[in-house]
């Protein structure tokens, strides 16, 4: 197929509302799931033109399941602010298409297995002759190179690999999953990260380069603090970051409290405001250590107190002396009074799901705070858009 569009970057009109830190960057987004398509969307916050490109069955998770019936709120939530086309890059035309597209791209970012770009004609290798300033990243499960570069990587299944569910499990019991896709979500940071800083660097040299995100270093990079072993200490050694049950969620005569405590401050705030002044006091109990050789002793009077009110009220009677916050579902957060004042909160019109409120960008630029977002496409909504409508015909009839 010819390029039906002989300068595709023009025909994109330019997006609503003030200039971001990326604006007039392209970004192709060849990925799928989670990690690709947050960094990609975190880039689309900061004003990138974002494409999603997508095969004719759609992202993966597309398909997942979810309580709303026009499109998965998982897919909704991971690719807004992005201009959706569909490309099956094993027909010849489409993958031509493609190219054209690189031509005029500042990033590309895909989450195929080390062994597919090259299947594909999409390696860096083979797309740096066509745009020598392409940044290219790469997000794997496992890396570029080792026995396991091959493998399908998935959040929980690094989660299980690296120790964070047997650290989330108590001790001697069967490790636990952190649902919320963490690994998944830290990995889209340091996509956002790892483009931006080779954006930066771009600018000096005049050249692109490739960039690789794994899971396997996002689940390593979230556990530092844990990934530190001292020449003469043995394998089990306590390297979880708990403070010993003061430092926790505790329940109350209504719901259930977080209290973060570890500094002298605030511990002498919370036996202040929960009458047990005499623990504060107690030398044996001076410290965040001291404290956690002493938690069977301290943990029943405190929640002895706590159990005289609410969560809420214990929380507005902390106020800003005692960090602290009442257990509430992510539904509270929409209507939240702090999270409205920051803004965080967008109303989106979707072509099939109509009008709905979803996070919005999560960095605060004062000078170029970038574009209003927009909704996640639907399959291909924006070919014609994009590639012209000789494209967007054409795949209507096929």
């Amino acid at each position: 197929m010819k390029d039906a569009n002989p300068n595709p970057r023009a025909a994109i009109p330019d997006r609503t509302g003030p200039r971001g830190p990326l604006s007039g960057l392209r970004v192709l987004d060849l990925s799928a799931y989670i990690a690709g398509p947050y960094g990609c969307s975190l880039l689309a916050d900061q004003g990138a033109e974002v494409i999603k490109i997508e095969p004719p069955a759609g992202d993966n998770l597309r398909k997942y399941p979810s309580t709303l019936e026009a499109e998965s709120r998982a897919f909704i939530g991971v690719n807004r602010s992005k201009l959706g086309v569909m490309l099956d890059l094993k027909a010849p035309a489409d993958h031509a298409a493609l190219m054209a597209l690189v031509r005029t791209a500042d990033v590309l970012v895909h989450n195929f297995r080390p062994n597919v770009p090259p299947r594909l004609g999409i390696a860096y290798e083979q797309l740096k002759t066509i745009n020598p300033r392409l940044i290219y990243c790469s997000v794997t499960g496992y890396g570029e190179t080792g026995p396991l570069k091959e493998k399908a990587g998935y959040d929980q299944v690094l989660q299980t690999m690296t120790g964070m569910c047997a650290l989330q499990g108590k001790r001697g019991e069967p490790p636990e999953i952190i649902y919320g896709s963490v690994v998944d979500y830290y990995a889209a940071a340091l996509v956002a990260a790892g483009v931006s800083s080779a954006l930066y660097e771009r600018e000096k040299s005049g050249q692109g380069q490739f960039v690789g995100v794994s899971l396997l270093r996002s689940a390593l990079t979230m556990q530092s603090a844990r990934m530190v072993w001292a020449e003469g200490e043995p394998k089990d050694v306590g390297r979880d970051m708990r403070s010993g049950g003061i430092t926790g969620l505790h329940p109350t005569r209504d719901g259930h409290l977080y209290i973060s405590a570890n500094t002298p401050h605030f511990w002498r705030a919370l036996c202040d405001k929960v009458g047990l002044p005499e623990l504060a006091s107690d030398k044996r109990y001076d410290s965040v250590r001291k404290r956690a050789l002493h938690v069977d002793e301290i943990v029943p009077k405190l929640r002895a107190a706590l159990a005289a009110r609410s969560a809420l009220e214990w929380e507005a009677l902390f106020g800003e002396v005692v960090p602290c916050a009442a257990a509430r579902t992510v539904e509270d957060m929409f209507d939240n009074e702090q999270v409205l004042a920051e803004d965080m909160v967008a109303t989106f019109e979707h072509p099939t799901l109509g009008s709905y409120r979803g996070f919005t960008r999560p960095i605060k630029f004062d000078r170029t705070p970038g574009p209003l977002p927009f909704a996640a496409p639907t399959l291909g909504q924006h070919t014609s858009l994009v590639l012209g409508p000789q494209k967007q015909n054409s795949a209507a009839s096929s």
